[in-house]
């Protein structure tokens, strides 16, 4: 308690709260001007492309509150801009020009951001302008009107969203945008609870059905952390030296490679990037909204595939992202270390784009299938609107992980400081 109290970290914490207590708030802030049945019979299926949206955004977007579009259009932006840094050699050498190039590629993922979260609210505002449940329309007033107050209030809270995601990052305890998501699943909880007595009390699931369900719901958060947890110690020697008149021994040391080295961001970037084409196609006339629906709904085969195949290759991209093996291997060198068996410079990167490799196609694997694995259970329970499941305990495990090891983190480094300080009075 003594590292909370009176610490830095303590401010991070209240600021972190009081962040995610406007967010929300904001999810429930219904947008004026609409029927609120009409929007309910959106989500009586359980199955579209809206009630995972819903999950994403804290239950926002069945209430069609300001936050209904959540997050999504800056996490879309933000894989584009990823995926620029690869093909852009001008984009590239932002990424290495540390804070100032960082400053550059932020502002440009926000204005794409915002370009990116029009577009969205345009489509959903579109889709409930031609919707209609008994002859009721979505909005009020039907008119063009109302479908552009819509988009304009949705793309606020989406940008509202965005700032606040930065904040934590910054002044907060880190993770912005992933606690956000965090926290929208989290919120769905009590709901996904009354939903399984619902079920349970009309009959249509058995108490062997559920005991089933926990059983799974265990074994995902167990194998999310060995997963997240495991990883491979490369060791590294460093040869004895001379520094003046004194000789310094050589060192044992290791390089850890984690297994899952790009965490849940993966499955958010993949599950985000499928409702882009979905929305998109809300403008488009014909029969392309009904393809999609029938085609790309979550329990469709095509959206399973799909999820799973995005996940593995985010997950190879963004752990080549975040872990650069040439990068590691010129550091090795310059510091005089190396991996024994294997010579300095490219072959030890070679050797660790390797041993990187084999554990990042385990990891992408295991979060391809625990991510597809709610369309399994949905459909082996003959349940709809029960989307809780590998997705939603991935996240939830994953960023508490990363949170809890940024917070323990920061107290060292506080603990440290203090050392230091207590060291200079002394």
């Amino acid at each position: 308690m003594d590292a909370f109290r009176g610490s830095n970290l303590s401010k991070r914490i209240l600021f972190t709260l009081l962040m995610l207590v406007i967010f929300r708030v904001g999810a429930h802030i219904p947008i004026p001007g609409v029927h609120a049945s009409v929007i309910q019979s959106l989500f009586t299926s359980g199955a579209t492309i809206f009630a995972l949206l819903n999950l994403f955004s804290g239950g926002a977007t069945a209430t069609l509150s300001i936050f209904a579009l959540s997050i999504i259009p800056y996490i879309n932006a933000s894989i584009i801009m990823q995926l620029m840094t690869v093909v852009i050699p001008s984009v590239e050498e932002w990424s290495k020009e540390g804070e100032e190039g960082q400053k550059k590629i932020t502002k440009v993922t926000r204005w794409l951001s915002i370009g990116l979260g029009a577009l969205q609210s345009l489509g959903i505002a579109y889709y409930l302008y031609n919707y209609s449940s008994n002859g009721v329309y979505v909005y009020v007033h039907h008119q063009i009107g109302s479908l552009l107050l819509t988009a304009l209030l949705l793309l606020t809270g989406s940008v509202i969203l965005m700032w606040v995601g930065e904040e934590i990052t910054d002044k907060g305890i880190g993770n912005g945008i992933s606690l956000l998501v965090l926290f929208g699943i989290i919120s769905r909880l009590p709901y996904g609870v009354e939903t399984l007595f619902k079920y349970i009390t009309a009959g249509v699931l058995s108490w062997p059905k559920i005991v089933i369900f926990l059983i799974i719901a265990v074994f995902i958060i167990a194998a999310v952390v060995y997963v997240n947890e495991g990883q491979r110690k490369v060791p590294v020697q460093y040869p004895k030296r001379v520094v003046g008149r004194r000789m310094y021994q050589g060192q044992s040391t290791h390089l850890p490679i984690r297994v899952n080295q790009a965490g849940v961001i993966p499955v958010i970037f993949a599950i985000s990037l499928l409702i882009l084409p979905y929305t998109i196609a809300q403008f488009l006339k014909g029969n392309w909204v009904t393809f999609m629906e029938h085609y790309f709904g979550i329990t469709s085969p095509a959206y399973i595939i799909l999820e799973f195949l995005l996940v593995v290759v985010f997950t190879f991209f963004y752990t080549d992202v975040v872990f650069k093996v040439n990068d590691v291997a010129d550091n090795l060198k310059k510091g005089g270390g190396y991996i024994p068996g294997i010579r300095p410079g490219k072959p030890t990167a070679e050797y660790l784009a390797r041993v990187s490799g084999r554990l990042t196609a385990v990891g992408a694997v295991f979060l391809g299938l625990v991510a597809i694995l709610p369309s399994f259970v949905t459909m082996g329970m003959g349940v709809n609107g029960l989307y809780f499941g590998g997705t939603s305990l991935l996240i939830i495990v994953g960023v508490s992980l990363d949170t809890l090891k940024q917070m323990q983190a920061q107290m060292l480094m506080r603990n440290y400081q203090g050392f230091m300080k207590g060291g200079g009075r002394s």
